[in-house]
């Protein structure tokens, strides 16, 4: 017998770990399909007129070669005690919210809670979250979170314009707002015809201005009450913003107290670590009379079917996805996993844990105060918290320096000063260490009075809910944690078959790195030679992004998918003014993502809807006549492609020519990367700026609703105009608060391209066209499939069309309620088309899967026949009272179906049944009573009853 050797590799990591299908299961769907090979059904697929040339051709790395190739980067990172501050600081993440909720999939794998019925208890954590908030700020309403802290703040001036009674055009910006705040509010106020008006709050002239922002403490530490200007600001019926840090406010005056209308901040501090700038939460909170002008997401208490307490995202009316050009933001994110993180670090400490972080870490930075000025030193303010600035005069370079020899990084003010910025990981030895790069070898001690007056010292309560007041044994907190994320769906258990969201694998081997320290320690604007390693990460991933896309350069700056939509339209902007140029007018399709038309006007520019054609395509000859309409004043086209119909259209070419043609420049929104990668390359055929969703196309998880990176490539003409920031300097205003947006989460990405190299990326693109082609096929017998292309077939997701059911009583939200007892969440909903769901399996899910999927909707179209021909009731039918809950399947039935029909469909897990906890929730009574912080324990006493 002849020995052959097999030609298996268990470290292919792209075909045997992230691609579902095995070969044999491919053959099987092809067959399904109607197609001989891969190849053929791409090519039937995808026009040959736009198919790139050449191979991504780079060698993959196996799991184990990749981490190694990680920690020889990693430790090109040079790890300080980084006491620069500047609203960055060292934290302590308890390790029980590391391992429970960072590094772990139920928690990070999850979808934005568009399906309350199953994120009952993410949302419930982001709950608590905006109770915590509210609590510390002395503000009734707060957020889920917002992107970080400066563009939270750039919220802030644009939400105070809206809500102002006064009608001046400026906005003053206290000048001991940290630098990065103030860039990114110039940024915002530039295309918006805003006037920002910087310097000291004493200057404040409240009559000129519509709102304000104060820092609270100031960038330089300074702590003062800004209760006299508030009221000014008020007197002239102008808005008062407070930038302000939630530790600092366990033991200050909150900004409710001072009259604060808006207090704004990062939630970093509490557990999350600084990452080179982030994945961080940002918070938002306002008076209760202006919350429906707020940005971002906000979790409310409604009640169920049954009238149970259910949580949801409260009034979604505002958001940009509805409201589009006329929307408040474009924020369609929150940062959700940074949120709840941060919400069970308060849960962890409580109040009590919280007021002693606090107070030690003040009395301590008293102590070195004190220290320093014993030897001599000129220290100020005069009133802080945590952060002095030392008079060092032309000694800064070497006090600097020494200090750096030391292992600890201070920070550069002006030319004669150094900035220290203590937090909760300082410890005597970084203290000694410290003082003695100043000479000092006395040791400083705690102090044992505050630094600040006693009227600056905080007087009310906070945190007194009872979920902050828990017992804290780990066991108690492990078992919480495991509670809220047994009551979730997220990737770990099922598919998440969303179009356009892409919920692909999120690979173990990718995630690993993020929480390693040398990644996940480094401060955002730490000296460049302490970050090698991060510098090769974002070269590396920049060079293969342009190579996969056909862009020249990537700015790595904006940390969302729509911020990265506003960062390109703002680089067309700044080419077109540098040419001298006065154009507004941006072109977008009527099937676009909510996020383009409201990106379009923040970024200042008028929105022109073009229609589509009876296929679905963008309408040619209606693009040309508004393109001429335009004329010399049409800066932009913004497409999506392939189409948000999930079908690569023919005359994308030509769209881009008509654009070029009248001096336009384009703008191909990335969110529907994964059906290129490889095949089609956006900045090849006529692209001349993109986003890239990272947590779609590569790999970076959503996270229950961020965090995300949305970073934008550009042809060399744009490259000049790319986002810049006062650390790094360079081109145009920032977008973020840290010069590269989230960083930590780069590794990831990078990670994903470097497992599957080249040909690996390809063949996710071609399986994941495979995949949704093989739904399609599978279902369009019972639904009708839309906007197939020219022979026949979808690109990455499809568009199935349940609207024709309506006229039996059967809505899109029925079908998606009863998936939910199938054991899957919701495709997309009413999205590019009301009334449809649009589907994208991604490269990831198995064929098993997959075709579990086709049986829930196969037997819920034989329901809803059933409902059509009469056998059951169009009001008392599984699909009416889905999803099922266990409280169902244990009352009394008086069901004209079976338990078994409405509890156990046919693609259930019966062993591993997932139950959602609560029943269907009512949306319209959650808005009309409106709760968005923790309802008192009694509420849910009541709910039982």
């Amino acid at each position: 017998m002849t020995w052959t050797p097999t030609d298996y590799d268990p470290y292919d990591f792209a075909n045997r770990r992230h691609i579902g299908p095995s070969p044999d299961e491919m053959r099987l769907m092809l067959q399904a399909v109607g197609a001989p090979d891969l190849d053929a059904l791409i090519a039937e697929t995808v026009p040959a007129s736009i198919r790139q040339g050449t191979e991504l051709d780079w060698a993959p790395l196996a799991e184990h070669e990749l981490l190694a190739r990680m920690r020889g980067v990693a430790a090109k990172n040079r790890v300080m005690a980084s006491l620069i501050g500047q609203g960055y600081h060292g934290t302590v993440t308890p390790p029980v919210i590391q391992r429970n909720i960072l590094e772990n999939p139920a928690w990070y794998t999850a979808y934005t809670p568009y399906q309350p019925e199953i994120a009952q208890g993410r949302l419930e954590a982001l709950l608590n979250y905006q109770t915590m908030v509210a609590d510390l700020t002395g503000l009734p309403i707060a957020n889920a979170s917002l992107l970080d802290e400066a563009t939270a703040a750039a919220e802030a001036m644009a939400m105070a314009e809206r809500v102002a009674t006064s009608k001046a055009r400026a906005f003053f910006v206290d000048e001991a707002c940290h630098p990065q705040t103030i860039a990114v509010i110039q940024t915002r106020a530039q295309p918006l015809g805003i006037e920002v008006l910087a310097g000291p709050a004493d200057s404040l002239e409240s009559s000129r201005v519509f709102g304000a922002i104060f820092q609270y403490p100031g960038t330089y530490g300074e702590v003062r009450d800004f209760t006299a200007e508030i009221e000014a600001l008020h007197g002239a019926g102008a808005i008062a913003v407070v930038a302000t840090d939630l530790l600092a406010l366990c033991l200050l005056k909150e900004p409710g107290a001072m009259g604060a209308d808006i207090a704004v901040g990062s939630s970093q501090r509490f557990g999350v670590p600084m990452g080179f700038g982030g994945p961080h939460a940002a918070f938002f909170s306002c008076r209760d009379a202006f919350k429906r002008s707020m940005p971002g997401r906000i979790v409310g208490v409604s009640i169920d079917a049954k009238g149970n307490k259910a949580y949801r995202l409260a009034l979604q009316t505002r958001e940009q996805h509805i409201r589009r050009e006329k929307a408040t933001s474009n924020v369609c994110t929150a940062q959700a996993l940074l949120a709840v993180m941060a919400s069970f670090y308060a849960v962890f400490h409580g109040p009590r844990g919280l007021r002693a972080i606090a107070e030690k870490l003040h009395l301590r930075t008293v102590g070195l105060a004190d220290a320093l000025r014993k030897e001599g030193a000129k220290v100020q303010p005069g009133a802080f918290f945590d952060t002095i600035t030392v008079e060092v005069g032309v000694g800064q370079a070497g006090i600097l320096a020494a200090a750096e020899q030391r292992g600890i990084n201070l920070r550069k003010v002006g030319r004669d000063r150094v900035g220290i910025s203590l937090d909760e990981t300082t410890d005597d030895g970084v203290i000694a260490r410290l003082l003695d790069a100043f000479g000092i070898s006395e040791p400083a001690s705690i102090a044992t009075q505050p630094g600040v007056p006693e009227a600056l010292l905080r007087q009310s309560d906070y945190l007194t809910h009872p979920v902050f007041h828990m017992n804290r044994a780990e066991s108690e907190m492990m078992r919480y944690m495991r509670r809220l994320s047994d009551r979730d769906l997220a990737l770990d258990r099922a598919m998440i078959p969303l179009g356009s969201c892409t919920m692909k694998l999120n690979a173990a081997a990718e995630m690993m790195p993020v929480t390693w320290p040398e990644f996940g320690s480094l401060h955002p604007f730490a000296p460049a030679h302490q970050a090698a390693g991060y510098a090769e990460v974002i070269e590396d991933l920049s060079e293969k992004l342009c190579e996969i896309t056909g862009y020249d350069a990537f700015s790595m700056q904006p940390n969302s998918g729509a911020q990265g939509e506003y960062a390109g339209l703002l680089t067309i902007a700044a080419f077109h003014r540098a040419r001298g140029e006065s154009r507004d007018i941006c072109l977008i399709p009527v099937s676009a993502h909510g996020t383009n038309p409201a990106s379009a006007q923040m970024a200042g520019m008028k929105v022109v809807v073009v229609k589509s054609a009876p296929n679905g395509d963008i309408d040619l000859e209606d693009f040309r006549a508004k393109a001429e309409a335009a004329g010399g004043r049409l800066a932009a086209c913004m497409i999506t492609y392939p189409s948000t119909h999930g079908v690569f259209e023919e005359t994308v070419r030509e769209v881009c020519q008509i654009t070029h043609e009248f001096g336009g420049q384009v703008y191909i929104d990335g969110a529907n990367m994964n059906a290129m990668v490889g095949l089609v390359k956006p900045g090849s055929i006529g692209g001349d700026v993109s986003h890239l969703n990272l947590h779609k196309t590569f790999a970076i998880p959503h996270g229950g609703g961020g965090p995300g990176m949305g970073p934008i490539g550009v042809k060399s003409h744009l490259a000049p105009y790319l986002p810049g920031h006062p650390e790094t300097g360079g081109g145009e205003g920032p977008v973020s608060a840290a010069p590269y947006g989230s960083a930590s989460i780069l590794l990831i990405s990078w990670a994903y391209c470097l497992m599957m190299g080249g040909a690996g990326l390809t063949q996710a693109t071609k399986v994941a066209i495979l995949n949704a082609n093989y739904i399609a096929a599978r279902l369009k017998g019972a639904y009708p499939v839309l906007f197939m292309g020219n022979r026949g077939r979808v690109a990455h997701e499809c568009i199935l069309d349940p609207r024709a059911f309506a006229e039996v009583g059967i809505t899109v939200d029925d079908i998606a309620k009863r998936l939910i007892d199938n054991g899957f969440h919701a495709p997309t909903m009413s999205w590019p088309v009301a009334g449809t769901l649009m589907v994208e399996p991604t490269e990831s899910e198995t064929k098993a899967e997959l075709d579990r999927f086709i049986t829930a909707m196969l037997a819920i179209r034989a329901e809803i026949a059933d409902v059509a021909e009469g056998r059951i009731s169009k009001d008392n039918n599984p699909l009416k009272h889905a999803p099922h809950t266990v409280e169902d399947l244990v009352a009394d039935w008086d069901r004209p179906y079976s338990r078994e029909q409405g509890c156990f469909p046919p693609a259930s897990f019966r062993v591993d049944k997932y139950w959602p906890p609560v029943g269907r929730v009512d949306n319209v009574w959650g808005d009309r009573n409106l709760t968005c912080t923790c309802p008192p324990v009694e509420s849910y006493a009541e709910a039982a009853e």
